[in-house]
């Protein structure tokens, strides 16, 4: 049996799954979390390797020689040396599209907040504001309807482009930036625009892009000034997108309204970070992959990849 060694399992499954249909498979040793520096003594007789943010850079894939097959649970996988497990013959396997609504909702819920400000205005409630209030209702932010306005959208993949169905039913209109420009004449009131055009027009603009070396920083001072003072920036993709102190620096002088991030540079900010004290900015802890409809998922669909593996004819390959 082949040894199948989960590297963080308590991300994927903090103990609201099962681990037990992989058992098929392998042994099975599942780690809650684990430590760069604990990485090759754990993989050191696997053949499987499991991870969902535990990186394996090419010095560490270099000291696993029995490694075959590597699956990340994640649709990301910029935490693998796709060349160095090339050239050790290793499999890499993601899951492309697990998250496609959970991350959706995500990007509303951010903008929802950032529009009407549900939560500090239900704290303001809950403090005793509204029973000493003279009026019948009060407001502490401007209320901002998202109806007519409109939504830029940097990565029109499957969230990019669900997105913009929310957006649409919002009655939005729909700006498209994407590698592959896909058919879009379903959608009314949507264009394909340059980045440029889109920071220019859009009321909110929404990242969905892979982070790649030419979209590494695509958010910073200059592109940030092309942005209507107005204009609300989301990021449920990957932190590293945004250049951070180009973002807070924008944020706390008021050159746009305001910034929802579910995701950081650094994941956990244990070093702080520009954006936890900048003005207007809500942030969560990259959780808009972790409704527990998504992650069973996510476990359903690595298991796939792994037999898929060891059938022989492996599927959702990480080649680039």
């Amino acid at each position: 049996m082949s040894t199948i060694i989960v590297l963080d399992g308590h991300t994927l499954n903090p103990g609201d799954l099962s681990w037990d249909p992989w058992r098929k498979y392998g042994d099975i040793v599942v780690h809650e979390r684990t430590l760069p520096e604990d990485i090759v003594q754990r993989c050191a007789t696997a053949e499987i390797v499991i991870t969902n943010k535990v990186p394996l850079s090419a010095e560490t894939l270099a000291r696993l020689p029995l490694l075959k097959y590597i699956g990340v649970t994640a649709t990301g996988y910029n935490i693998i040396d796709i060349d160095a497990a090339k050239r050790q013959g290793i499999v890499v396997s993601n899951v492309p599209s697990y998250g496609t609504a959970s991350v959706a909702q995500m990007t509303f819920a951010l903008l929802l907040e950032l529009t009407m400000h549900v939560q500090r205005h239900s704290d303001a409630v809950m403090e005793g504001r509204w029973s000493r209030s003279p009026d019948f209702c009060f407001w502490d932010f401007p209320l901002v309807e998202l109806a007519g306005k409109t939504i830029g959208i940097i990565g029109m993949g499957n969230i990019g482009s669900r997105v913009a169905d929310i957006a649409t039913a919002f009655d939005m209109s729909v700006l498209g930036n994407s590698r592959n420009q896909t058919d879009q004449s379903h959608r009314r009131n949507f264009s394909w625009v340059s980045i440029p055009q889109l920071l220019e027009r859009s009321d909110v603009v929404s990242i969905h892009c892979p982070l790649f070396p030419e979209t590494r920083g695509l958010i910073n001072k200059k592109t940030i000034s092309l942005m209507k003072p107005g204009a609300f920036l989301l990021n449920t993709s990957r932190g590293p997108i945004v250049a951070e102190e180009d973002l807070a620096e924008a944020l706390n002088n008021d050159r746009i309204a305001g910034a929802g991030m579910d995701v950081l540079g650094t994941e956990p900010p244990v070093n702080g970070s520009p954006l936890l004290g900048a003005k207007n900015c809500i942030i969560t802890p990259h959780i808009s992959w972790a409704t527990r409809e998504a992650r069973s998922r996510l476990m359903t669909a690595s298991l796939d990849n792994l037999a898929a593996y060891k059938s022989g004819h492996p599927v959702n390959l990480c080649t680039s």
